[in-house]
């Protein structure tokens, strides 16, 4: 039994959401957090203790739960500097290499970066002043890693089918493709 492709929509709408909203409200937090800090600290000579250590936790976190999604959209910090002298009709080759590269790269820090977690928990790695164990922000770093690369190497797939022209429409090449 296939599965559609709405339904695959479906799901990574819902995940993109999912992670857009838990980063958003991280963020939302971080600023509150900061807000309450330098008001208690400048009005009240009262700051909140241990402020720096939770934006530190909470930057960490909005950037790694925000990963996932600026791969798919392919939102990356890029440089065009082979654009011009690319054949159009080729793009989709070097799309799938870059994409095939990432995923690489990005699978290599999300092993890498789980072995630091275990070593966190094992060592009972905590923060300085608050004593927040840093293990578990470790691992949801690990995750996302391993999760971009899953969706780049997606991307990567996409790019071939559409390049070969087994996807005729709404690929990544395609305008209004799914990177919406």
């Amino acid at each position: 039994m296939a599965i559609s492709s709405t339904l695959w929509l479906k799901v990574g709408r819902a995940m993109q959401l999912g992670l857009e909203g838990v980063a958003g409200a991280t963020l939302f937090a971080m600023m509150l957090l900061t807000t309450a800090d330098v008001t208690g600290r400048y009005f009240f000579n009262s700051p909140i203790l241990g402020t720096v250590e939770l934006t530190q936790l909470m930057l960490a976190a909005v950037v790694f739960l925000s990963l996932p999604v600026v791969c798919w959209r392919e939102e990356h910090v890029s440089i065009d500097l082979l654009d011009s002298v690319f054949p159009t009709g080729l793009i989709w080759i070097r799309q799938v290499i870059v994409n095939l590269i990432v995923t690489g790269a990005l699978w290599v820090m999300a092993r890498r970066v789980w072995a630091l977690g275990e070593r966190a928990m094992e060592w009972g790695d905590v923060t300085e002043f608050l004593r927040i164990p840093n293990g578990y922000l470790v691992f949801l770093m690990s995750i996302m890693l391993a999760v971009s690369a899953l969706l780049t190497l997606g991307r990567a797939v996409l790019y071939f089918l559409e390049g070969i022209k087994v996807v005729k429409r709404g690929g990544p090449l395609s305008k209004g493709g799914d990177n919406d």
